[in-house]
């Protein structure tokens, strides 16, 4: 349920962190749990895949790599599985492996993640779609690679945002990389979702100059698990919005209606500046 009045944001940059001995031990721990539950699901999809298309097991890694780090993983509504374009707000690396494990949704992602080692190699696994965000003579091969995942029936996750905040604020929509939408192939359905780490969300929260390796090895070492709730929205047609402007901002409109219903209050600015998606700090006026 939503509080009952406005909560106080905390600060949108990283907390200090020090690794501490149980935290290493902690790291150990969850490390070994994803590397024994890669080394039961990856026999067993190469073994259906095989005989059939669409391997569940894929969805099943990551679903145990989400409670693994410590995720208390709560669905709120029902996930698209198919012939669906979803929009999520972004706010740390588990947002990936939560959605994928609730939903078995596919990704829109850089293509330099493609040759980070395993990383690159999961990603395939999930039939993650690589583009080029940067190389904007290449946007007509971008928009064609989404379109053909989603006339191979997939479900296809974009973070419009195009960077992850602190939970308390959200960014602008990208609306380019749904230029494949329009037009809309048939059949597919726009679903907006939001991700909410609740009272965890600043802790959890990717952002700011801290390294991708920081942030991970802060959360394996945390003490304790954290709530991650996944709100799926009801989802609509490209149609009922218009063209793909409209359809960023209609499925921003669901979930900043979500956002603020869940926080008891506006959002606030982010607090941090984004020179990769041109986005420079603005702050919150104070009350007085």
């Amino acid at each position: 349920m939503p509080p009952a009045g406005p909560v106080s944001p905390p600060s949108a940059a990283p907390p200090a962190w020090e690794l501490t001995v149980p935290g290493r031990l902690r790291i150990a721990l969850r490390l070994t749990l994803i590397v024994l539950a890669l080394l039961v699901c990856v026999p067993l999809h190469y073994l259906y895949r095989a005989f059939a298309y669409g391997s569940p097991l894929p969805k099943l890694f990551l679903y145990l790599t989400t409670r693994i780090v410590g995720a208390r993983l709560r669905v709120i509504g029902t996930p698209l599985r198919r012939d669906a374009f979803v929009l999520a707000n972004h706010v740390s690396w588990i947002d990936i492996p939560a959605l994928a494990g609730t939903s078995g949704t596919a990704f829109v992602a850089k293509a330099e993640v493609a040759g980070v080692p395993v990383i690159g190699w999961l990603c395939r696994l999930n039939r993650t779609v690589f583009v080029q965000r940067e190389a904007r003579l290449n946007v007509a091969e971008q928009i064609n690679a989404v379109r053909e995942a989603l006339a191979d029936n997939w479900s296809i996750t974009v973070f419009p945002e195009g960077t992850t905040t602190d939970g308390w604020s959200l960014l602008p929509f990208k609306s380019s990389i749904l230029k494949a939408l329009d037009p809309a192939p048939a059949g597919i359905l726009v679903q907006p979702v939001v991700i909410d780490y609740g009272a965890a969300s600043a802790e959890i929260a990717w952002v700011g100059d801290e390294p991708g390796l920081t942030n991970a090895l802060r959360v394996l070492a945390r003490r304790g698990g954290f709530d991650l709730a996944v709100h799926y929205l009801d989802p609509f047609t490209p149609a009922e919005a218009g063209d793909r402007k409209a359809i960023a901002a209609e499925a921003r409109r669901r979930i900043e209606a979500r956002l603020e219903a869940l926080r008891g209050g506006p959002l606030r600015p982010f607090g941090l500046p984004v020179e990769a998606v041109g986005y420079s700090a603005r702050v919150a006026p104070t009350e007085g």
